[in-house]
């Protein structure tokens, strides 16, 4: 222990307390000579496989395992007597010996194995809470049943693109800690919107945020939610945009583009696999966002007619679109004052 201190050695230090927690009860059975004289005292020899399962590995764990084994055999075997006779030792001190070596060693033993427990519990939880994280609930359960996911078709998907207008330039005129602490702050509120409306976020590409609303958990969500989380987020941004205008610090301005249609959701990759969604819908979603204006929802003609009864809009000209033609697009306002009141 000493030349692990002196070292500096960790595994030294841990293996030298590991053959002390076996050499010592040993060697006071061998002493005494007899197992009932002793008080089982050997019991105390299961500590270094303990020790080695929770501290270091089940290899170490096996080595030590065995160890114990073959002093046990030995000793029952052999009834070795190190002074060449066996201790006579008095009956109550004898009871006094086993009610502390049985007593003892097995509530080491029962402690031992529940912190084991308790952390490899703990660990699982947090395993599962980062898996949540990236992927919906059912789609998690599915990859650790069987170890892949199958794709999945959604008719009625909603997308949601988030954009900030003039990042590059906004990006250049300011430090990289500055940059990066904004779009967490800011994609931080975002996850919290998204997730009160049950909507799955896809991901972040640079300054562009990307969600889906529609049949991807057991929780409803429908066109209704998402661009009602549109609204939230852009009005979000305005507010935001305010703040830092009067604090003298720069901010950004948001544009929002949201299209209902069909898509394909799977999971991607080996390693650091991901969640995501293929389809025309998606791109149309992109192109609703980058058609729009800043501080503003610009929705489809089909998310419109979903919704059209719940929501105030601003009808545009039609767009001409790369690859679509001209397409209709509408400015979504707000929610209409008749559900805000029976929401409330």
């Amino acid at each position: 222990m000493a030349i692990g201190h002196y070292l500096r050695n960790h595994y030294i230090l841990v293996h030298a307390l590991f053959v002390l927690t076996v050499a010592l009860p040993a060697s006071i059975q061998f002493i005494i000579g007899d197992l009932s004289h002793s008080g089982m005292v050997i019991s105390w020899c299961f500590m270094g496989a303990l020790g080695s399962l929770i501290f270091l590995s089940f290899k170490h764990a096996i080595y030590w395992m065995g160890v114990f084994l073959l002093i046990v055999i030995y000793t029952v075997n052999f009834e070795p007597a190190f002074l060449g006779h066996i201790l006579e030792v008095e009956k109550p001190i004898m009871k006094l010996q086993y009610n502390m070596n049985i007593i003892a060693s097995y509530t080491v033993i029962f402690f031992g194995a529940a912190w084991f427990v308790k952390t490899t519990k703990f660990e699982r939880k947090r395993s599962e809470s980062l898996l949540l994280n990236i992927l919906p609930r059912d789609v998690a359960e599915e990859l650790k049943k069987f170890g892949k996911v199958e794709p999945v078709a959604h008719d009625d998907a909603t997308v949601l693109f988030t954009d900030f207008k003039g990042f590059t330039e906004i990006s250049e005129a300011i430090t990289p800690k500055e940059l990066v602490e904004e779009i967490n702050h800011c994609f931080g509120v975002f996850d919290e919107i998204t997730t009160r409306y049950h909507i799955e976020k896809i991901k972040t590409i640079g300054d562009s945020y990307m969600a889906v609303g529609g049949d991807f958990s057991s929780k409803k969500c429908t066109p209704w939610h998402v661009v009602s989380a549109a609204l939230e987020l852009r009005d979000y941004m305005i507010k935001r945009k305010k703040e830092r205008m009067i604090d003298g610090k720069f901010f950004f301005e948001m544009r929002v583009g949201v299209h209902t249609g069909h898509v394909i959701s799977g999971v991607v990759g080996q390693k650091k696999f991901q969640f995501d969604i293929w389809g025309d819908t998606v791109n149309i979603a992109s192109r609703m966002e980058s058609h729009g204006d800043i501080e503003q929802v610009n929705i489809s003609e089909v998310t419109y007619d979903l919704i059209k009864d719940s929501f105030d809009f601003v009808q545009r000209s039609a767009i001409p679109v790369k690859g679509k033609g001209d397409m209709q697009m509408y400015f979504v306002t707000e929610k209409k004052e008749v559900l805000q009141a029976a929401e409330a």
